[in-house]
């Protein structure tokens, strides 16, 4: 993949947010805090109880199947950080050898349990992050974190860096085309170029950096970013809460998949 297409990829979480689907609809705030709900539950979760967070993916696969989210889209962006799932949890097996079941028998060990739960809690966070920004966009998410009571000037910074991102990602670019056009075959690609490189990037950007802010003051920015969208919590924003919050605590306090175990061992025998 080319930078360009990694720049136009960039940006496709908030492209998506633009969607009129019955979940980009609902309140930010109440997505916001369903969402740290969610993950919450997902990460308090017992370390060795790997098929009781199997229910929690109903929350994941409803706003992506609801939103009209690709499903390809955001697998395809959890696996790029999952590099660091694994790093955490890959000696585990190694380290906690204690068998703690037989399945097929097969022993399981506490370790293999504990990394698999790491994964499947980094699936389930990671993802459901995802959605969030795909079906709010993030600057909808940091005015909603402004209505929720946060204070201005983090949420300002939020915003900052959020845009810089791009801006970053923008100038990388025009010295990437430049390199480009004038470099042949393998010219042009040595260690020293490439920190010349990031030595004009760091500059360039802190320069138009430094323009844009001074025209946000000339504008009148005061610390704070104001946004002329209005949303009120409605009848639908509440069932959605309500029965979000219903479904966590039962996925979280009952064990509802060993139960539907049992179910399905009782109706097969």
């Amino acid at each position: 993949m080319t930078f360009d297409a990694q720049y136009f990829d960039l940006g496709r979480l908030d492209r998506l947010s633009y969607g009129q689907t019955p979940v980009h609809r609902l309140d930010a705030r109440g997505k916001v805090v369903m969402t740290g709900l969610f993950l919450f539950a997902v990460v308090s979760f017992p370390i060795y109880d790997v098929a009781g967070l199997a229910p929690f993916f109903l929350y994941p696969v409803f706003l992506a199947s609801v939103g009209g989210i690709p499903a390809r889209f955001i697998l395809w962006k959890v696996l790029l950080v999952s590099p660091f799932a694994f790093g955490i949890g890959i000696f585990n097996p190694f380290l906690d050898t204690r068998t703690v079941a037989v399945i097929a028998g097969l022993p399981i060990s506490a370790g293999l349990l504990s990394f698999l739960s790491i994964i499947l809690k980094f699936v389930l966070t990671v993802s459901a992050t995802l959605l969030l920004i795909a079906t709010t966009s993030f600057p909808g998410i940091c005015h909603a974190l402004r209505r929720l009571g946060c204070p201005a000037i983090f949420i300002s910074q939020l915003l900052f860096l959020y845009r810089y991102l791009f801006v970053l990602a923008e100038e990388a670019m025009r010295i990437t085309r430049a390199r480009d056009l004038r470099s042949f075959e393998r010219r042009g690609r040595s260690a020293s170029i490439f920190v010349r490189l990031a030595g004009t990037l760091l500059i360039r950007t802190l320069d138009r950096a430094e323009r844009i802010y001074r025209a946000m003051l000339s504008r009148g920015f005061a610390g704070d970013i104001p946004t002329l969208r209005r949303s009120q919590l409605t009848l639908g924003d509440l069932t959605f809460a309500a029965t979000t919050t219903l479904l966590l605590a039962l996925f979280r306090f009952f064990p509802l998949a060993e139960d539907l175990g049992r179910l399905a061992r009782r109706f097969l025998a």
